[in-house]
């Protein structure tokens, strides 16, 4: 079954939605476009689309059976609420909503419809997130218990809305939603604690540095992190596992797992070893025959797959990938990261 798609908001991602769809999602097209801007508007036409001066015009179209929201965070439940009441499905960008109470309506209005709606949280498909999802599946490293994953920028400038704490802007929204949504997949359990530490370093109004920490009841912790003033970047990702250390160092995935050989013949010596640390035998450096490194295949970000699981669900039931429960949970860690930098505790689940 072909699929029509309408966006609200033509701004700078609902372009890439546009333009992403139409050349690699089969049966489904992006066919209009509602924004409040004319010159955006004017390039929206220019590309095809059917321009729409009000919501109303563009929920209008029957031929339109999903919507995509695109626009700052703080216009994000409302639209979505009459797209739904309009009989559209719904895809919204995230962080989806302002805080954990303005979802929970959403939800309430998708339950009383019988919409599909979901965010869209397409980074669940980096090709660096699917090579450390993959080994933990595996048991490439055994069983993790301490995951790090980090985005970190050294332009130091928030852009547009990102700027404005009404809008929603900073970084935990911006890129903290996406790190805490692929850890939270990753780890299937509760969330026992949340500790966040803010910065606004260049930025009068919104964090434009941020650290969350992560306990699940399972006994993983997890630390995400999003700088956008740091000029040596530390790893994409390191997962260290009981049997091994998985580290994935940039966006091109280059990276490694490093694990110990079988003991078996290994002796160790009962002396004291000196290094440039000094004199230590706990932190020696391993002797190289006792190590193994294993090279990590290179994933590819596969993002069109986020569409295609929208109209497999549409069209054959399938499972939806990111569902509105998982969503849910994220929002309420997010709304516990707040409350941890106001206050300078840790905030207790479980999420």
């Amino acid at each position: 079954m072909a699929h029509k798609l309408g966006l609200i908001g033509y701004g700078g991602m609902a372009a890439w939605h546009h333009e992403s769809i139409n050349s690699s999602v089969d049966g489904l097209e992006v066919i209009a476009a509602f924004d409040i801007r004319e010159e955006r508007l004017e390039l929206a036409k220019e590309r095809g689309l059917i321009p729409c001066r009000s919501l109303e015009e563009l929920l209008s179209i029957p031929e339109i059976d999903i919507i995509t929201v695109a626009v700052p965070n703080n216009f994000h439940a409302d639209y979505c609420i009459a797209a739904m009441r309009a009989g559209k499905n719904v895809v919204c960008e995230k962080p989806v909503t302002m805080n954990a109470a303005e979802l929970e309506k959403v939800l309430a209005v998708a339950k009383e419809t019988g919409r599909l709606f979901t965010v869209h949280q397409n980074r669940r498909w980096d090709g660096d997130f699917r090579i450390v999802k993959k080994a933990i599946e595996e048991g490439k490293v055994g069983k993790p218990f301490y995951i790090e994953n980090r985005v970190q920028g050294s332009g130091g400038k928030l852009h547009g809305w990102r700027g404005s704490k009404e809008n929603g802007g900073g970084m935990l929204f911006d890129w903290g939603v996406h790190l805490l949504d692929q850890v939270m997949w990753l780890i299937d359990s509760p969330v026992n604690e949340v500790y966040c530490q803010m910065k606004q370093i260049k930025s009068d109004e919104c964090d434009d540095n941020v650290k969350v920490y992560l306990q699940f009841e399972n006994g993983v912790s997890a630390h995400i992190q999003v700088d956008t003033l740091c000029f040596v970047p530390l790893p994409r990702w390191q997962v260290q596992g009981d049997e091994a250390t998985l580290t994935v160092f940039d966006w091109d995935c280059n990276g490694k797992i490093v694990r110990a050989r079988e003991e078996e013949g290994v002796e160790w010596t009962e002396n004291i070893v000196y290094t440039a640390a000094g004199p230590t035998r706990t932190m020696a450096p391993r002797r190289k025959e006792t190590i193994v490194e294993e090279p990590i295949t290179k994933g590819k970000d596969q993002w069109s797959e986020y569409y295609r699981n929208v109209m497999d669900v549409l069209d054959r039931g399938a499972e939806l990938i990111v569902k509105p429960e998982q969503s849910l949970r994220v929002m309420k860690v997010i709304d516990a990261a707040f409350q941890s930098a106001r206050t300078g505790k840790s905030v207790s689940g479980p999420f």
